[in-house]
C-alpha cells in the first residue's frame, strides 16, 4: 500500500473530460463549471432541489410553530380555567410553567441526540417521517389534554419530534444542494422557524378571542397540519445521493443526484459530483478501518461498538475543530441573548404606557422583524458568506445591548418621564431583531450540517442541534433572574457574550460558501500529512479507473449485440 502511494505522489491522476478532483479549499467555480450562478439567482436555476430544501425546511416551521403558540397559549384565561397550576395565583405556579416549557426543550434534546443514528440507519427521508409520527403523537395528546401531568407528557412527547426535524431537515437539504447555493437553502430551515412562530403567534392571537377551551385546543391542534403534510410529502422526494453512497448504492446516488440537478447523469458536472462524493466517502471508510481496524468484522456486537467509538470520533483528529464550530455556533446563537430582549420587551412595552393588547401586537412586530432579517440572508448567505455575517451581526448586536444596558441602568425606574429613551430603546429592539435574523439566527443552523464528513455528519449535526437546545435550556433558566435581579447588568452580560462571540469566530470559523461538502477536508485542514493526501488520490484514481472499465465493458457488450 505504501508503494502505491508513493507512485500516486509522482504520477497524474488520470481523469474524464471535464472531470477535476478538488485538492484545496477554494471556491467551486473557480475551477469547475458550476451548476448555476451563485446566491440568490442561482436558487431558480437549481429550481428542483429548492423544491426538495422548501418541502423540508417545513419541519423548521413545525418548530417553530411550537416555540410560537405556548407564548399566547400560557397567558389565555381559556388555558389557565384548565390548567389552574400554572395560573399567576396559583403556589409554585412559577416552577410548573417553566417544567412544562423546558419539557420541549427536554424532548427536543433527546430527539436530536437519537436522530444521530436513526438518519444514518433508515435514511433521512424516512427518518423525518419517523419524526412525523412522534411529532403527531405529542399533538393529539396536548390538544386532548385533560389535566398537567397528560399536557407536561405531550410536550415531551412533541418535543422528541422537534428535536429529530430540527436537526434532520438542514443535514437533508445539506446533502441535496448545489454547493453555489446551499446556503440559501439552509437558511429556509430558520426562515420557516421564524415564519412558524409569526404564524402561530398571530393564530393565537385571534382564537384568543374565542369562548371555550377550543381557544387553546385548535392551536395546537393545527400544528398538526404541516407536519402531516411533510411527512406525507418528503416520500415522493429523492433519497440524499450522499446516504446512498454511504450505503454502497453508487448507482442509485448518481439517479439521485441526476433527478436533483435535473440533468442527465451522463452531464459531466453530474459526474464530478458523484466522483466526489464517492471518494471522500471511500476515504473516511478507509480512515475508520484504520482507527478502528478491530471492529471491521460483521457482528451485532461490532456494530455497536462502532456506533458508539463514532461518536467519539467527533472529537478526534480529524473531526474536533468541526465539532468545536458547529457547538460553538449553537452555544453563541443562544448566548447573544435573544431571549433576555424577548422576555424584557413585554415589561418596555408596558412601562410606555401601551394596553395589553399592544403590547401583544408589537411582540408581533418583533418577530415579523425578525423574519424580515433572516429574508435578506437568503440573498447575502451565498453572495458575502458566512463568515461576514456572523462578524457584522456579532457587531451590532454589540452595540444594541450595549446602549440598552446603559438606557435601562438609567431610566428604568422611571420610564414615563423619559419617553425618548424609552421609545430608542424599542428601536434598538427592532434594530437587534433584524441584526440576529440577518446572521446569528439563520447561519448556526446552516454551517453544522455543511461541516461534517460524510462518515459522522449525521452525529456531528446531532451533537450541534443539541447544543443548542441544552443552551436554550440553560438560557430559559437564568434569563429571567437576571434580568430581574440585575437589570441592566443582564444587557451587559449579553454584550460581553456578542463581543466574545466575535472574537471567537474572527479566530475559529472558516468561510465554506461556494465549497463542495467534500471538500470541508481542505477547509479545515484535516488532511494534514504526504500520506493521507496519496491516500484520497489512490481512491480517486481507483474510482474513475473503474468508471473507464464499466464503461469499456458496456461498449463491448453493445458490440456483441
Amino acid at each position: 500500500m505504501e508503494s502505491r502511494f508513493q507512485e500516486m505522489k509522482e504520477v497524474p491522476i488520470p481523469a474524464e473530460e471535464g472531470v477535476k478532483f478538488v485538492h484545496h479549499a477554494e471556491a467551486v467555480w473557480q475551477q469547475r463549471d458550476p451548476y448555476g450562478p451563485p446566491g440568490f439567482k442561482g436558487v431558480f436555476i437549481s429550481y428542483y432541489a429548492t423544491l426538495c430544501a422548501a418541502f423540508a425546511a417545513i419541519g423548521g416551521m413545525v418548530f417553530g410553530y411550537d416555540q410560537g403558540v405556548v407564548s399566547v397559549i400560557l397567558v389565555m384565561p381559556q388555558f389557565l380555567a384548565r390548567f389552574t397550576r400554572v395560573s399567576e395565583t396559583a403556589p409554585g405556579a412559577g416552577f410548573y410553567k417553566g417544567l412544562m416549557t423546558a419539557m420541549i426543550e427536554l424532548g427536543a434534546f433527546l430527539g436530536a441526540f437519537n436522530q444521530g443514528w436513526i438518519a444514518d440507519k433508515y435514511s433521512r427521508k424516512h427518518s423525518i417521517v419517523i419524526a412525523v409520527v412522534i411529532f403527531t403523537i405529542g399533538s393529539v395528546v396536548q390538544t386532548a389534554a385533560m389535566d398537567y401531568a397528560m399536557l407536561t407528557v405531550g410536550r415531551l412527547v412533541g418535543g422528541i419530534g422537534i428535536g429529530m426535524l430540527s436537526m434532520v431537515a438542514p443535514l437533508y437539504i445539506s446533502e441535496i444542494s448545489p454547493p453555489e447555493v446551499r446556503g440559501s437553502l439552509l437558511v429556509l430551515e430558520e426562515f420557516c422557524i421564524v415564519f412558524g412562530i409569526v404564524v402561530a403567534f398571530w393564530i393565537t392571537y385571534g382564537t384568543r378571542y374565542m369562548s371555550g377551551e377550543w381557544a387553546w385546543r385548535l392551536p395546537f391542534l393545527l400544528q398538526m397540519v404541516p407536519s402531516t403534510v411533510l411527512g406525507i410529502g418528503i416520500l415522493f422526494f429523492p433519497f440524499s445521493p450522499r446516504w446512498l453512497a454511504s450505503k454502497g448504492r453508487d448507482s442509485e446516488a448518481l439517479q439521485s443526484l441526476g433527478t436533483l440537478r435535473q440533468l442527465p447523469v451522463t452531464d459531466h458536472r453530474v459526474q464530478q459530483e458523484w466522483f466526489d462524493i464517492r471518494a471522500e466517502v471511500a476515504f473516511h471508510r478507509q480512515s475508520s478501518a484504520k482507527r478502528h481496524p478491530t471492529l471491521q468484522c460483521k457482528s451485532n456486537l461490532n456494530s455497536i461498538k462502532l456506533e458508539l467509538v463514532s461518536w467519539m470520533d467527533c472529537f478526534r483528529k480529524g473531526c474536533w475543530r468541526r465539532t468545536h464550530v458547529g457547538v460553538g455556533l449553537m452555544f453563541f446563537q443562544q448566548f447573544v441573548g435573544i431571549n433576555a430582549l424577548i422576555y424584557y420587551s413585554p415589561t418596555l412595552f408596558e412601562t410606555m404606557g401601551l394596553n395589553y393588547s399592544m403590547q401583544l401586537i408589537m411582540s408581533g412586530v418583533l418577530n415579523v422583524t425578525q423574519l424580515v432579517g433572516v429574508s435578506t440572508s437568503i440573498w447575502t448567505i451565498d453572495r458575502f458568506g458566512r463568515r461576514p455575517l456572523l462578524l457584522w451581526g456579532s457587531f451590532f448586536m454589540t452595540i444594541s445591548h450595549f446602549i440598552i444596558a446603559v438606557f435601562v441602568g438609567k431610566y428604568s425606574q422611571n420610564w414615563p418621564a423619559h419617553r425618548g429613551p424609552g421609545w430608542a430603546s424599542a428601536a434598538l429592539l427592532l434594530f437587534y431583531m433584524l441584526s440576529f435574523g440577518a446572521t446569528w439566527g439563520p447561519v448556526p443552523w446552516a454551517m453544522p450540517s455543511e461541516i461534517f464528513p460524510s462518515s459522522l455528519r449525521a452525529k456531528g449535526v446531532a451533537l450541534s442541534t443539541c447544543s443548542n437546545w441544552f443552551n436554550n435550556f440553560i438560557i430559559g433558566l437564568i434569563t429571567p433572574p437576571l434580568v430581574q435581579n440585575t437589570g441592566f447588568g443582564a444587557y451587559a452580560f449579553f454584550a460581553v457574550f456578542c463581543l466574545l462571540s466575535f472574537i471567537w469566530t474572527y479566530f475559529f470559523v472558516p468561510e465554506t460558501r461556494g465549497r463542495t461538502l467534500e471538500q470541508m477536508d481542505h477547509v479545515f485542514k484535516d488532511i494534514s500529512s504526504e500520506e493521507e493526501e496519496a491516500r484520497r488520490r489512490a481512491i480517486e484514481a481507483d474510482i474513475i479507473a473503474s468508471h473507464h472499465r464499466n464503461v469499456d465493458s458496456g461498449t463491448q457488450d453493445q458490440r456483441v449485440f
